[in-house]
């Protein structure tokens, strides 16, 4: 059992990372990894009660029961990103039903403290969270696109029974059929979040999928299979339990966040070398990005086409998401190109957005804050000069006369909503004149 679990806690350690790693920025990505990687501890802490003495035993069999519940918590929140319209739910659940969540966690982990749960405590915890993935559930159904839409309303109903189960006092084999079920359901859910994020990108998820799942697989049984030789050959004590878990959790981090431990290696090996350290990180996500590009010309259908548009925009400055970009077929871009490459291609599909946001800036002058300016001031100078008017902290130091003028004529004159409303105005105009050129 001990290796079975091992196994479990492997794949949604991985998971955990990948969603996360995957899109950082993607509050339903944030959520359902976090919520992967505490079941994932769960699991751990479960095996490692089993092995543990006095006085341990109490404090271990707490952070069990914390982690086995918090992820229910955060799933909820991951499942409401899926939801359409749902910018209003997502504040209700952060600002009421988390604090009231927490409020139950904490009275169930106090009160078994010093032994089992009490009743009342079980009982509370258990109606929040069956609630909330029953509302969840309800609102997935009507959820689009359907096929994400499935595969987390599946995924939601069979977490919600497994929680169920969880709150009980199950004992023996229905314990761990509960923790074993809850698992799997764990992995529908990173898939259809995953899936979600890659629809929406229009990228591809299965083929970068398996080769992350492939390297963590290896690293994790080259090194946690030492660990796990160890204790089939002897006994399986607290400390070496909590190695295997351990060396099983950082193998498969250093594999799946290859990106951000380069990242870090870079900045103290280069510190004084900042210009190879962004060269060295764009090649890295530029090749991180190849298995993520879908064959073919984008789609032609208007939204569609108008909504890849607008994160084109938004990734201006990363020549790994505009590379996995389906806008980098483009058959302009094709008439552009002098080689195949699809780093050329990236490049050229910079110029071409660059071009499209060039066309929308007036004639009168080189800044100017009337109605014909809006809509190429509030692409040019986030996109193309990096400018984040609405970035909490200290204001930006280094700025032009020009870009300083922009800077505070949007945090002074636009709100936040009317900003990002003028963006996608702005990006369907491009949109709409790409779809010309390419299709009539």
């Amino acid at each position: 059992m001990l290796f079975a679990v091992a196994a479990a806690f492997g794949l949604t350690w991985w998971l955990g990372l990948y969603v996360l790693v995957r899109e950082p920025g993607e509050r339903g990505a944030r959520r359902a990894g976090a919520g992967l990687l505490t079941y994932g501890l769960a699991l751990a802490a479960w095996q490692v009660r089993g092995t543990v003495a006095e006085p341990w035993a109490a404090p271990v069999a707490a952070a069990e029961t914390a982690l086995t519940h918090l992820p229910a918590l955060l799933w909820t929140g991951a499942v409401l990103t899926l939801v359409p319209g749902g910018e209003r739910l997502e504040r209700l659940w952060a600002r009421g039903f988390v604090p009231v969540a927490l409020a139950a966690l904490g009275w169930l982990v106090v009160s078994g403290w010093a032994g089992e749960p009490g009743t009342a405590a079980r009982v509370a915890t258990g109606v929040l969270l069956v609630a909330a993935l029953t509302a969840a559930l309800v609102l997935l159904v009507r959820a689009r696109p359907p096929r994400v839409r499935g595969l987390a309303a599946v995924a939601t109903l069979f977490f919600g029974l497994g929680t169920a189960l969880l709150v009980l006092p199950a004992l023996g084999p229905l314990r761990t059929l509960a923790v074993l079920a809850v698992d799997v359901d764990m992995a529908m859910l990173g898939v259809a979040i995953a899936m979600s994020n890659a629809f929406q990108a229009g990228e591809a998820l299965w083929r970068d999928m398996l080769r992350s799942l492939l390297g963590a697989a290896a690293v994790a049984l080259v090194t946690g299979g030492q660990v796990a030789l160890v204790i089939a050959l002897g006994e399986a004590t607290a400390a070496l339990t909590g190695l295997l878990f351990g060396v099983v959790a950082v193998a498969i981090a250093v594999q799946t966040l290859g990106g951000p431990v380069q990242r870090l290696l870079d900045r103290i090996a280069f510190p004084g070398d900042a210009e190879m350290r962004r060269e060295r990180a764009e090649l890295r996500e530029f090749s991180e990005a190849l298995p993520r590009r879908e064959p073919g010309p984008p789609p032609f259908d208007e939204a569609e086409f108008a909504r890849l548009t607008r994160r084109a925009l938004a990734a201006y400055g990363d020549l790994g998401k505009l590379a996995a970009s389906p806008l980098a077929n483009l058959p302009v871009i094709d008439k552009r190109m002098k080689g195949d490459s699809p780093l050329e291609r990236a490049a050229e599909l910079r110029s071409l957005l660059l071009e499209r946001i060039q066309r929308l800036k007036p004639r009168d002058g080189e800044f100017g804050t009337s109605d014909e300016w809006r809509f190429y001031n509030v692409l040019y100078f986030p996109y193309v000069r990096g400018l984040r008017p609405y970035r909490r902290g200290p204001r930006p130091g280094g700025l032009t006369a020009e870009e300083r003028q922009a800077f505070e004529w949007f945090r002074r004159e636009v709100s936040e909503r009317t900003f990002y409303n003028w963006q996608n105005a702005a990006a369907k105009l491009i949109a709409d004149d790409l779809r010309r050129e390419n299709w009539q």
